[in-house]
């Protein structure tokens, strides 16, 4: 609580991104304790640890498993909190799968959901219910690797780029240290 809370704070045209002075405080070019590309990457939302490359497979997985007819029909097949996306149907099927009861399906909140968010917190900003993906990716302006934004690792630069050239970036940095 004693640090100045404005080396707490985001300010990119300073080059600190979140936690930027824990990560500074173990910035060390003698004895490094992570690569940079690791201790100065972004923050990534609990949903998006896993990344990108898993989220975009079980999207593209669910849209080959949920037929846009399946999807039409969904209000009738589940007339409480209904699926929006074929993703939302895809793990709503295995939920009722393995728990079929009324009270169940009660406990589990539904409506529209950006970067995990509640649908309250869609309704208090316009440009939220316009993307209704529930990856972090998906609020675009603050997160680096929004869908069509990446971090240049090759010059450790927050630049405007593709995540294709995020991965060829690491890989061009990979090899080489070898």
């Amino acid at each position: 609580m004693d640090i100045d809370p404005e080396w707490k704070m985001i300010r990119p045209d300073l080059g600190r991104i979140e936690k930027w002075i824990l990560r500074k405080a173990f910035d060390d070019d003698q004895k490094p304790y992570l690569p940079k590309h690791i201790l100065y990457r972004q923050k990534e939302q609990f949903s998006d640890g896993v990344g990108y490359s898993w989220i975009d497979g079980l999207k593209d997985h669910t849209n080959k498993e949920v037929t846009d007819a399946m999807l039409m029909h969904a209000s009738f097949v589940y007339p409480e909190n209904t699926p929006t996306t074929k993703e939302a149907y895809y793990y709503r099927a295995i939920f009722e799968k393995f728990f079929p009861k009324n009270a169940a399906r009660s406990t589990v909140p539904g409506g529209p959901s950006v970067a995990c968010s509640t649908a309250k917190a869609v309704e208090w900003d316009a440009e939220w219910s316009k993307n209704p993906d529930p990856s972090g990716r998906a609020a675009l302006g603050i997160h680096a690797a929004a869908y069509e934004e990446a971090k240049d690792v090759k010059n450790g630069s927050f630049a405007i780029d593709s995540p294709q050239k995020l991965v060829q970036g690491i890989a061009e940095k990979a090899a080489a240290v070898v």
